[in-house]
């Protein structure tokens, strides 16, 4: 028996899926390496840089927003101190969970990977075209929204055994 899928199967859709933000996942840290290259950063490095920009975040903040381990962010964010590229300050909000700011030498360094930012924006907005590049950011948006509510719901539902005791005992 075969198990090949139609095109338009949603198990089938969710493989594609999944593949094409693979593949997606590389190609954008393969070329953030390189354009991260001009100021002595990594991809890793200029995408914890760049969560402080407009405001000072903390590591688990950062992490959330990013989808990843705080652990990682901190690794990272910690580098960046050391680098003078950023600096933790107190928070006001939470006496252990310091704010990691951008300092004036992590602002020039983003600003000198701006310039190839741009190239690659206005290269993307020529093959994709001005609504398919929106529209881009919009179904990839509600795809995170979507999956974010996804594990949610998974993380608040029983696990293993004690979901099939859950599943007896609300069946009969």
């Amino acid at each position: 028996m075969s198990t090949h899928r139609p095109d338009n199967h949603p198990q089938e859709l969710l493989t594609r899926t999944a593949l094409g933000v693979f593949r997606l996942n590389g190609q954008f840290i393969t070329v953030s390496d390189g354009l991260a290259q001009e100021a002595g950063l990594t991809a890793a490095r200029w995408q914890v840089l760049g969560a402080v920009l407009r405001e000072p975040q903390t590591v688990a903040g950062i992490a959330r927003t990013m989808g990843i381990t705080r652990q990682s962010v901190q690794r990272i964010a910690d580098l960046l101190a050391e680098q003078g590229l950023a600096e933790y300050r107190p928070n006001p909000a939470h006496r252990r969970a310091k704010l990691l700011h951008a300092t004036d030498g992590g602002r020039e360094a983003i600003r000198r990977i701006d310039p190839g930012h741009a190239r690659l924006a206005r290269r993307l907005l020529g093959e994709l075209g001005a609504e398919g590049f929106a529209e881009t950011v919009r179904v990839l948006e509600r795809l995170s929204r979507a999956m974010d509510a996804i594990e949610q719901e998974t993380a608040s539902a029983p696990q293993g055994a004690d979901a099939e005791e859950t599943a007896v005992a609300t069946s009969g």
